[in-house]
């Protein structure tokens, strides 16, 4: 059986619209621009779809200059880095450092979108929040990259009456090919010259019950619900699994995946 993959995702503002890519340089903080800017509340704290479902309506195009944002409703804004002048604190969950702030266009830009004052953070060139291996990672939840497999999403889907998308779960990888939650046993992977280690399951939350298309909650806490039946563990409900880079370098959609261990 051959796996390939199928999907390559970055989500350059923590909880926004993903970007599909067709190839992308892998480092070991994960993939550039991945989580690279986050919106907070003015002390630095994380702000995410848990709070704020239309976040996930944000579209931000990013490049080395800056940031493109755009959303419904809202004009179009560029934000250039060189706006983000000055050291703020951040805190993502129980992870505190620090982070870039100064754009003060975006600040208002974000707080008129959202109806509540929050502002634009960004990590900067160089990264000094770790992950669990001493990586350096961006304003993910902890770990460089989330992988999740497309016959997994088929086994949830055929317990359930309405059939949901992978955007549900925020991948960075998607792979094809495995039976149902292999990815589960996995423990190290190649994507051409790329390798994988295999940290831990995925927890998740009540953020996969927003529709990423409509920016709406399920009424019927689906699929959370519906995976809570055959998907819990002692560390609560698991769907996909964090990876980290062993090595790095450039992957392409459709490329073979290799299972190492």
């Amino acid at each position: 059986m051959t796996i390939i993959l199928s999907g390559l995702y970055r989500y350059p503002i923590k909880s926004s619209q993903g970007q599909r890519l067709q190839q992308s340089q892998v480092q070991s903080s994960g993939l550039p621009f991945d989580r690279t800017w986050m919106i907070a509340t003015p002390n630095g704290r994380l702000i995410t779809g848990r709070e704020f479902p239309k976040l996930v309506l944000l579209s931000a195009e990013p490049s080395t200059e800056g940031l493109s944002l755009s959303a419904p409703g809202m004009p179009t804004l560029f934000v250039a880095t060189g706006l983000f002048s000055q050291i703020h604190p951040a805190s993502v969950w129980e992870s505190d450092f620090t982070a870039h702030h100064g754009a003060s266009d975006a600040d208002a830009w974000c707080s008129a979108y959202l109806g509540e004052q929050v502002i634009l953070l960004w990590t900067g060139l160089e990264l000094n929040r770790q992950g669990s291996k001493g990586e350096p990672i961006t304003f993910v939840d902890g770990h460089p990259l989330l992988l999740t497999g497309e016959s997994s999403l088929a086994d949830l889907n055929h317990r359930l009456d309405q059939k949901l998308s992978m955007q549900r779960f925020r991948p960075n990888l998607i792979m094809q090919g495995a039976d149902a939650f292999a990815e589960d046993s996995w423990k190290k992977i190649r994507i051409g010259e790329v390798i994988f280690s295999f940290i831990k399951p995925c927890t998740r939350c009540v953020f996969i019950t927003i529709d990423p298309e409509t920016g709406e909650k399920s009424p019927n806490q689906e699929p959370l619900r519906t995976l809570a039946k055959y998907r819990k563990t002692a560390d609560g409900v698991i769907f996909g699994q964090n990876i980290a880079v062993e090595k790095g370098g450039v992957i392409n959609e459709g490329m073979i995946v290799e299972i190492l261990e």
